[in-house]
């Protein structure tokens, strides 16, 4: 009662003591909310900063995964629909159809990433195959699929598929390999499957390139439409041969979550990628006992999903915001009078700018960010706390540019490779075709005439057979070249074919079409070619030609030019025939 009653006569006799006591009451009333929204601060900035980086994580898995994998899907594609493919699938027996279909294999085995190649024909279930090794060459069919066989179950069940590609991480019992399939269905034009073809990539090579990357608190996870594993940096959970298991059977992403509702989570998200393929999917899930921030995107083109699961507590370290908490309570006990303005003006207005600025980061936006003006002309913590965050908000934005243009750049690298053909240089038949309608456009505005060319080169396969596919391919490329030379600005010149080409040539100042084929025609043959081994052999090519007016439709041009190329065959060869000529005897020829 003494110590109470001397309190009171201080507190009623000394402005100090009832100053001490108000600055105790603010800083009670104060320091209270200060704290709560200075936790909801950190806590926000944290997780919207580590969903951010969830997303650009994400997209660079995807598209480190889609390098590895697209440029294998994309050439798997290519030799399912090649003509000598097409041809060996319907008819098997004849043999030279199989040299060829078995040459055209080889010649795809070397340009895949494993050096290995297969191709299943349905109507035998033979199984040809061979790899980087060429452990099977002139043995290439090493057995055939039966649909009694279990191990069998992932030809059947592509086959039958809607996909025209499909990934499968299986181990071959009869090959003895581990592998990535890339497995793409040889169709008919009427659209029936007539095989399969395709390579694989050694499992443990793609883990280590694609999965197992150095990044603290990072690891990377893909999975199928099923959420079956295919890649995981511990082989022990990858879910090997998907395609035919039961979904209870299977070792899904869904059975490594604590949670249901995580599942259940998981699964919407994955069905909301996949429906918009751009978008990336970030939420919180719980895997053994973490609390993990789980990023998921959709790899449309191979039909995976790769899912990124991130420790924020690694990524992102709580230690970065412990300076502000202990300038918060310096402050507040240093207060005066004016220390709740003094508090609003030098902490809380600042640190609501940081807030800003995190969402600021999440819209994309990596603008320069500098503190406000102070009064005073020295930096304080807050101060070097926004230039720290600053510096990492620039350090994001230039992470994320620098991603954005690695992405743009081979983007632009892949669409170049499936716009040409890998041995002359030139453009394939699908780039081809996607470069005419804005040529004809510009001819069209230039009142320019134009013309389509198709070359077939005569009896080349016995050169193939004669001196070797390597010779073969040599010729071809020189081919290529002086096909080349006879272009215009503005004129196209593709492989249509294995020794066919195309050309879209500008017919201006009164030229003729049969001059510019004959051009043609007399830059193939006027030379001899000479191979590696010294030998010079000459080559000829019959050339069928038509004008491409600009109300004449592509598809109708390029079979009025192969009916003329038929015609030059049939005529003798070594000739150039235009569409419409009488056949055979009004071919016109020269030379």
């Amino acid at each position: 009662m003494i110590g109470l009653r001397a309190l009171a006569s201080l507190f009623r006799t000394s402005l100090r003591a009832r100053v001490a006591v108000l600055m105790v009451a603010i800083f009670v009333a104060i320091s209270v909310p200060a704290w709560l929204a200075f936790d909801r601060i950190i806590d926000t900035t944290t997780i919207r900063l580590g969903r951010l980086f969830a997303e650009k994580q994400v997209l660079f898995d995807r598209y480190r995964g889609l390098e590895t994998l697209i440029s294998e899907a994309s050439l798997a594609k290519t030799l399912a629909r090649s003509p000598a493919i097409l041809e060996w699938a319907r008819n098997e027996e004849d043999p030279e159809v199989r040299a060829r279909g078995l040459a055209e294999m080889e010649h795809f085995r070397r340009a895949f990433r494993d050096g290995s190649a297969f191709v299943i024909l349905d109507s035998s279930g033979n199984y040809y195959f061979n790899d980087s090794a060429q452990s099977y060459a002139g043995q290439e069919r090493r057995y055939a699929v039966d649909p009694a066989n279990p191990r069998d179950g992932w030809y059947f069940t592509t086959l039958a598929g809607p996909e025209d590609c499909q990934l499968n991480v299986d181990h071959d019992d009869n090959l003895a390999v581990t592998k990535v399939w890339v497995n793409c269905k040889i169709q008919g034009a009427d659209g029936r499957p007539l095989g399969i073809a395709g390579t694989g990539i050694d499992l443990s090579s793609f883990i280590r390139e694609v999965v197992d990357a150095e990044q603290k608190g990072v690891e990377s996870i893909f999975v199928d439409h099923a959420g079956a594993i295919q890649a995981h940096r511990d082989a022990a959970q990858i879910d090997f041969h998907s395609l035919t298991k039961d979904i209870e059977a299977k070792n899904t992403i869904f059975n490594l979550l604590d949670r249901p509702q995580d599942r259940d989570s998981m699964a919407a998200m994955m069905a909301r990628v996949a429906a918009d393929g751009d978008t990336v999917e970030a939420g919180f899930v719980e895997i053994g006992g973490r609390r993990v921030l789980a990023g998921i995107g959709y790899l449309d083109r191979i039909g995976w999903y790769n899912i990124t699961l991130m420790d924020i507590d690694e990524i992102i370290d709580d230690g970065l915001f412990r300076p502000i908490a202990a300038l918060l309570v310096l402050i507040l006990v240093a207060a005066t009078v004016l220390a709740t303005l003094l508090f609003k003006r030098s902490v809380l207005d600042r640190l609501a700018t940081l807030e800003v600025w995190a969402g600021r980061l999440r819209s994309g936006d990596f603008s320069d960010m500098r503190p406000p003006m102070t009064s005073s002309a020295a930096e304080d913590e807050i101060d070097r706390l926004t230039h720290a965050f600053g510096e990492m908000a620039r350090s994001v934005g230039d992470n994320t540019h620098r991603l954005e243009a690695m992405v743009r750049a081979r983007t632009e690298t892949l669409e170049r490779i499936a716009h040409l053909d890998p041995l002359t240089g030139v453009e394939n038949r699908r780039g081809f075709l996607q470069a005419i309608p804005p040529r004809r456009a510009a001819a069209a505005a230039e009142s320019a005439n134009l013309g389509l060319v198709l070359v077939d080169l005569d009896l080349f396969k016995p050169v193939n057979d004669r001196h070797g596919h390597q010779a073969g391919d040599r010729v071809l490329v020189e081919i290529a070249q002086r096909l080349a030379g006879c272009l215009k600005d503005g004129d196209l010149l593709a492989r249509w074919g294995g020794d066919e080409f195309v050309l879209l040539m500008s017919l201006g100042g009164g030229g003729s079409l049969m001059a510019a084929a004959e051009l043609v025609r007399r830059a193939v043959i006027d030379t001899p070619y000479l191979l590696e081994d010294g030998t010079e052999m000459s080559v000829s090519a019959s050339i069928g030609a038509c004008p491409l007016p600009a109300d004449m439709a592509l598809e109708e041009a390029l079979e009025q030019a192969d009916t003329a190329l038929y015609a030059a065959k049939h005529g003798g060869r070594n000739r150039v025939a235009l569409a419409g000529d009488p056949v055979p005897g009004a071919i016109r020829h020269s030379g």
